[in-house]
C-alpha cells in the first residue's frame, strides 16, 4: 500500500482510507478510536500509537510529536462545550410552562425555579397539569397547587432565598413584585402562605396583588389663624427619656420582657392616644379643619361643611401626597462622623450591606467600599459583622426592613412606635431572618391632618418621624453602655421623601409659626 508523503506545506500526514473488513472496529461512519476516546470520522484516525504508518491528522512530522499547548487547550475546552451542549436539557414541562412566565429580565433565574418547581410536583399526580390550567386559563377557577413548606418558609433558587408563592408570582404575573406584603390570598384558597400549614399554595391565581391606597389631602386653611371656634389646642411635647426603652422583636411579634419595659401595650394606633407620654394624646378626637362642625349646625355632611369652611374660611388649601423621583435618601455614620455620599433610593427594593459593588446597582448601597481614617477597631470589627444587612423595600405606602445579617440590626421609627404604643424613641431590635413594618403612610396621613388643628409646631414636629435610624450589629438605650446611636459603631439614617415633602408642602400652606424662633429649643 502507498502511503503519501508529508503536505510540504502544513507538514503533517494525512492517514489513507481503512478498507472495508480490514478491522472489524473500522467502517466507512463515525466510530470511536479505543486509545484516546477521541471523536474521529472515516479516513482519519487519532492515535497515540508508536507506529509511524497511523499518524493523526494533527501530529507533525518534523520537530516535537506534541501538540502544542495552546491546541490542547483549545481542543479540550472545545469539548467540553460540545458535551456541555449536549447534557444542557430542558424539559418539555419546563419549557411550556416558561411560555407563560411574564418580563424578560432574569431569564436563568426563571427557568432555575420553574424547575425546581417541576422536580417537586412531578411526585404529585396531576398537580403539573392543574398549575398549566390556571396559567392558560386565568379568569377560570383553579386549585391549589401545592408544594411542601420548608422550616424557615423560604425557598432557595440558586443564589436568591424568598418566598415561594412571590417568587412564582414575580416569574408568571407581576415581575416587579418585591414582597410578600404586596400580596393577599382570594378566598378560595386553601393553602395560603399566611395560614402558616404544612403546605403552600403557589398558584399566582390565588393571590391578588395589594393596590397602594389613595391617601386624603391634607385639608389647611390657607392664613395663618384658625376660625372662630377653633382653639388652637396645645401640642403635648413630651420629654425625652435620658436612654430609649428597648425592645426585642420576633416573628411572632414583640416578647413579653419588651412589653413590661416599654410600659404600653401593644395594640392599634388608638392605644397610643391613652398614653399620657404620648406627643400625639391631644390629637385624638380633634377632625381636620375642614371636616370641623360649621357654626349654624344645619349641616352633617363633611362634604358640606368643607363648602362651608371655604365660605367662611376664606378658602382652604387642599394638599395632595405624590410620589418623590427619590422614596428615600440613606446616609451611613461611623459614630458621629457621616462617612461616604448620601444613597438615593429610586428602587422600591433596597438592600444596605458590607459588601462592595463593582457594578454600582442602583437597588444596593454598599458599606463595605466606604473609607475613613478616622476608623477605630470597634468599628472595623463591626463592619466585618454587617454582612448581607437590611433589606428595605417600599410598598402599597409602607417601608419594611428584614434583616438578612446575620447580626441582629436595630431600629429607631417614631412611626412604628406609634402603631405599637410604645415611647416615640423606643427602639426595637430586630433579629436575623425577621421584618418588621418600619413605616405607614396611611398612619402618618391621619396624624397629619389631625395636627393641623393644633397650629404649625404639631405639623412641625412630625418631621421626626419621617427620620427612621438604624444600626448594625450594635444596639443602643436603656439595656446597653450606648445611651445614643452617635455612640454605635455603624448606623444608618433614613429619609422618607414623599411625608417629607408632604409635610413642607402643609407648613408651606400654613404660614409662620405662632412662637417666635428663638436659639433655646
Amino acid at each position: 500500500m502507498y502511503y503519501p508523503p508529508a503536505d510540504s506545506y502544513t507538514g503533517y500526514r494525512v492517514t489513507p482510507p481503512q478498507i472495508n473488513g480490514s478491522s472489524s472496529n473500522n467502517n466507512n461512519s463515525h466510530h470511536i478510536n479505543n486509545n484516546n476516546n477521541h471523536i474521529c470520522s472515516s479516513g482519519i484516525t487519532s492515535s497515540s500509537s508508536s507506529s509511524s504508518n497511523n499518524l493523526s491528522l494533527t501530529t507533525p512530522i518534523s520537530g516535537s510529536s506534541r501538540m502544542d499547548t495552546d491546541d490542547v487547550e483549545s481542543n479540550t475546552s472545545s469539548a467540553m462545550s460540545t458535551l456541555g451542549s449536549l447534557f444542557s436539557f430542558t424539559s418539555p414541562a419546563v419549557k411550556k410552562l416558561l411560555g407563560w412566565k411574564q418580563g424578560d429580565e432574569e431569564e436563568k433565574w426563571a427557568e432555575k425555579a420553574v424547575d425546581s418547581l417541576v422536580k417537586k410536583l412531578k411526585k404529585r399526580k396531576g398537580a403539573i397539569e392543574e398549575l398549566e390550567r390556571a396559567l392558560s386559563c386565568p379568569g377560570q377557577p383553579s386549585k391549589c397547587v401545592t408544594i411542601p413548606r420548608s422550616l424557615d418558609g423560604r425557598l432557595q433558587v440558586s443564589h436568591r432565598k424568598g418566598l415561594p408563592h412571590v417568587i412564582y408570582c414575580r416569574v408568571w404575573r407581576w415581575p416587579d413584585l418585591q414582597s410578600h406584603h404586596e400580596l393577599k390570598p382570594l378566598e378560595l384558597c386553601q393553602y395560603p402562605f399566611s395560614a402558616k400549614q404544612k403546605e403552600v399554595c403557589i398558584n399566582p391565581y390565588h393571590y391578588k396583588r395589594v393596590e397602594s391606597p389613595v391617601l386624603p389631602p391634607v385639608l389647611v386653611p390657607r392664613h395663618s389663624e384658625f376660625a372662630p371656634g377653633h382653639s388652637m389646642l396645645q401640642f403635648n411635647h413630651v420629654a425625652e427619656p435620658s436612654m430609649p426603652h428597648n425592645v426585642s422583636y420576633s416573628n411572632s411579634g414583640f416578647n413579653s420582657h419588651s412589653l413590661s419595659t416599654s410600659n404600653t401595650s401593644v395594640g392599634s394606633p388608638s392605644s397610643v392616644n391613652s398614653n399620657p407620654n404620648s406627643p400625639y394624646d391631644s390629637l385624638a378626637g380633634t377632625p381636620p379643619p375642614a371636616y370641623s362642625p360649621s357654626e349654624d349646625g344645619n349641616s352633617n355632611n363633611p362634604n358640606d361643611g368643607g363648602q362651608l369652611m371655604d365660605a367662611q374660611m376664606g378658602d382652604v388649601a387642599q394638599v395632595s401626597y405624590s410620589e418623590p423621583a427619590f422614596w428615600a435618601s440613606i446616609a451611613y455614620y461611623e459614630l458621629n462622623c457621616r462617612v461616604g455620599e448620601v444613597f438615593h433610593c429610586n428602587n422600591n427594593s433596597v438592600i444596605v450591606d458590607g459588601f462592595t459593588n463593582p457594578s454600582n446597582n442602583s437597588d444596593r448601597c454598599c458599606l463595605g467600599q466606604l473609607s475613613n481614617v478616622n476608623r477605630n477597631s470597634t468599628i472595623e470589627n463591626t463592619r466585618r459583622h454587617i454582612g448581607k444587612g437590611v433589606h428595605l423595600y417600599y410598598v402599597t405606602g409602607e417601608v419594611y426592613a428584614e434583616c438578612l445579617s446575620d447580626s441582629a440590626i436595630f431600629v429607631q421609627s417614631r412611626n412604628c412606635n406609634y402603631h405599637h404604643g410604645f415611647h416615640p424613641s423606643t427602639v426595637c431590635k430586630i433579629p436575623p431572618g425577621c421584618s418588621l413594618k418600619i413605616f405607614n403612610n396611611q398612619e402618618f396621613a391621619q396624624l397629619l391632618s389631625q395636627s393641623v388643628n393644633n397650629g404649625f409646631e404639631a405639623v412641625y414636629e412630625l418631621t421626626k418621624m419621617c427620620t427612621i435610624r438604624m444600626s448594625f450589629v450594635k444596639g443602643w438605650g436603656a439595656e446597653y453602655h450606648r445611651q445614643d446611636v452617635t455612640s454605635t459603631p455603624c448606623w444608618i439614617e433614613i429619609h422618607l421623601h414623599g411625608p417629607l415633602q408632604w409635610l413642607d408642602k402643609v407648613l408651606t400652606q400654613m404660614g409662620s409659626p405662632h412662637n417666635a424662633i428663638s436659639s433655646v429649643s
